[in-house]
């Protein structure tokens, strides 16, 4: 009976510590000495609310032309969703997103496609981010692969939460 009742207990215990999903609830600094593929002067802010499956981003980009705000939005569920991406100078274009959670529970995964209009005609741009909090909730990295007409980008980026 003792067996049946540990074993129980330790089932439970297991499902609960991989149910567990990480917050990233707060804001977060970028720690430049550990990203790579920043483009130079550019500093980044990020703010994070999140609540159950919806993580809403407002990210502030601060460059030598000024400082920008750039809102999104993730919804967690696996399931495709169109949103409206925006280039650097501003452009928007038309794109499908999916975001789902990691495996383990402690990042996530979005993949996009994004259409833009340009002076040749339609541009196509893939991207996927790769978010990993660590154990301590303290640091989140993000990798970034991009792949468009000017070939396959990647940059690792790094936060500290404040």
């Amino acid at each position: 009976m003792r067996t049946i009742i540990a074993s129980a207990l330790f089932m439970a215990l297991c499902i609960t510590t991989a149910s567990a999903k990480a917050d990233f609830s707060g804001t977060w600094i970028l720690d430049k000495s550990n990203t790579e593929g920043l483009p130079p002067g550019m500093d980044q802010t990020m703010t994070v609310v999140q609540s159950g499956d919806k993580l809403s981003l407002e990210t502030k980009l601060i460059t030598p032309d000024g400082e920008h705000i750039v809102s999104d939005s993730y919804t967690l569920d696996g399931k495709e969703a169109e949103f409206a991406p925006k280039t650097p100078n501003g452009q928007t274009g038309k794109g499908k997103r999916t975001a789902k959670w990691a495996a383990d529970g402690n990042g996530i995964e979005v993949n996009e496609n994004s259409t833009f209009d340009g002076p040749e005609g339609a541009v196509t741009v893939q991207m996927s981010r790769i978010w990993k909090l660590s154990a301590d909730g303290k640091t989140l990295k993000i990798d970034i692969t991009a792949e468009g007409p000017e070939g396959k980008q990647q940059v690792k980026r790094t936060f500290i939460k404040k």
